[in-house]
């Protein structure tokens, strides 16, 4: 969540990132320790009308982070010089960004202020991508690489449908449930 914090324009480094973040706990090689808090039985507590302390219900959770399975093969000291590498290059973008644009980071005061319902004055409207691609040639690929599974699919539930077995269904689908038949 830093990195994204820094790309978003809320905090200019990870360390100035007020919420949560795995990123400082990876980069210093520690364990991340939080509160687990069963709801189930704070909920239980309540409709058995008990008053309890607001920590009654919550445990201590240590959570040991692993090396990303790519770069499990490295030494911890190094995994954490790429990690730092990664955040360096993130916040040195977002510090040409902000030159670019002159826009400054919001800051942690304001970051704090926030109430945290609060919904942004104008959001995108637009729906998703059906695929997201690295260029409208690659997009288009798939969108027609699509429509040939979904032809190929329909002609075979329609075959299914019809009594044929024997029908074939294209790779990495779910064929649909058989006809019901009466004994």
């Amino acid at each position: 969540m830093a990195a994204d914090a820094i790309k978003e324009g809320l905090v200019a480094r990870v360390e100035d990132w007020p919420g949560i973040s795995l990123i400082k706990s990876m980069l210093r090689g520690e364990p991340v320790r939080g509160t687990w808090f069963d709801r189930t039985e704070e909920h239980r507590a309540r409709l058995r009308g008990e008053e309890f302390e607001p920590r009654r219900y919550g445990t201590e959770e240590t959570v040991e982070l692993s090396q990303l399975p790519c770069w499990r093969h490295l030494s911890p000291e190094r995994y954490r010089e790429l990690v730092a590498g990664l955040v360096q290059e993130i916040a040195a973008d977002a510090a040409a960004e902000r030159k670019r644009t002159g826009r400054e980071p919001l800051g942690v005061t304001a970051i704090l202020h926030q109430h945290p319902h609060t919904c942004p004055n104008k959001s995108k409207k637009s729906p998703a991508p059906r695929f997201h691609a690295a260029s409208k040639a690659t997009r288009e690929a798939l969108r027609k690489a699509y429509g040939f599974f979904l032809a190929a699919f329909r002609e075979a539930a329609e075959r299914l449908k019809a009594g044929d077995r024997t029908a074939r269904f294209p790779n990495g689908c779910f064929p649909p449930g058989l006809p019901f038949v009466r004994a």
